[in-house]
């Protein structure tokens, strides 16, 4: 199969602009917290094999701020193929219930299963939750195809539907089930720990590669369905590997961080004015602009709020409502 030469100058000043954003944040969430760390003393640590400040940042904020660069890149990946594929602008894991079904999931395998198999297969059943439900969803939507409006109003809807389900098991659990259930649904790295990352960034590099193997077959359904199976496009086989890398990207940032919402739908609109569109390039830069979103908002949870510890979801919450409303509005007549 021959596609079509997509012609798109890389944008290097994009990536390396965010790359030093990502990497300055980095360093700026290791060195901040309850107890300020100076950058002698992060070069001592990190450089010199100083371990003056071993536990605080091999502990406490080294895991966690790798595991929302990781979980902010998945989010942000997962959005752009949604939008992507769907067509929609408005579509992300949480706006159609994906996200949800990921948190039923992973919930229902806490409360059930957690004492007879490990820890480890969490991921597995918020991914088998995610999937689930943007199955139901997409079937839920089609009419004679398939309206970005109606897609984004029946994911609502079932996201309601989720959330409520997710709320009753919550409340019936026992009280050290609710207390931790209740911090992770709302979007938290708080303990976050090293095999968090080793485990996250296995299933993220996974699904990520998929999508960057697609990438440009993935252009060519831009082009529109006829032309594409005209240039010998398996097109529904190609949509469904592409929901389903969606899905295990989404499902997989909800079993490690819980339901941190709307960096799914913010991310893929910033990379977009960033880079020409080409998802090849794409992808990489809305999944770094979507790490760096998530530890921003971790970020400031843990250091304005002192000695609070604000769940991280709180903040992309606060910025990705208005700015759902506004493509809502944006796309009313679509």
């Amino acid at each position: 199969m021959q596609t079509p030469q997509v012609k798109c100058k890389t944008n290097w000043k994009a990536y390396i602009i965010i790359s030093i954003l990502v990497i300055l944040l980095f360093i700026v969430s290791l060195a901040f917290g309850s107890t300020t760390i100076s950058i002698q003393e992060l070069w001592n640590h990190l450089i010199l094999q100083s371990n003056q400040h071993d536990f605080t940042i091999n502990v406490l904020r080294l895991p966690r701020a790798l595991l929302a660069l990781l979980v902010g890149a998945a989010l942000g990946a997962a959005g752009l193929i949604l939008q992507s594929v769907i067509k929609n602008p408005l579509a992300s894991p949480d706006i159609i219930g994906i996200t949800a079904g990921g948190s039923f999931g992973a919930l229902c395998f806490i409360v059930f299963l957690l004492g007879v198999f490990s820890i480890k297969l969490l991921p597995i059943a918020a991914i088998l939750g995610a999937a689930v439900v943007a199955a139901l969803v997409y079937l839920l939507s089609w009419k004679n195809g398939v309206t970005p409006v109606r897609l984004v109003l029946i994911g609502i809807g079932i996201a309601a539907g989720m959330n409520a389900m997710v709320t009753f098991m919550v409340v019936f659990s026992e009280t050290a089930v609710t207390t931790k259930a209740y911090l992770w649904l709302t979007g938290s790295l708080y303990g976050a720990t090293i095999n968090d990352v080793l485990q996250m960034s296995l299933w993220f590099s996974s699904f990520f590669l998929m999508a960057l193997l697609l990438a440009k077959v993935m252009e060519v359904l831009e082009l529109g369905d006829e032309l594409a199976i005209s240039l010998g496009v398996r097109v529904q086989l190609l949509r469904f590997a592409l929901l389903f890398i969606s899905v295990g990207l989404a499902g997989a940032a909800v079993a490690f961080a819980g339901g941190i919402g709307f960096i799914g739908l913010i991310a893929p609109h910033i990379a977009k004015k960033l880079v020409r569109y080409s998802l090849l390039h794409l992808l990489p830069i809305t999944a770094m602009v979507g790490g760096l979103m998530l530890m921003s908002a971790d970020l400031i949870g843990r250091t304005v709020f002192i000695p609070l510890d604000i769940p991280a979801g709180v903040f992309t919450a606060s910025i990705g409502a208005p700015f759902f409303i506004y493509l809502l509005y944006k796309n009313r007549h679509t």
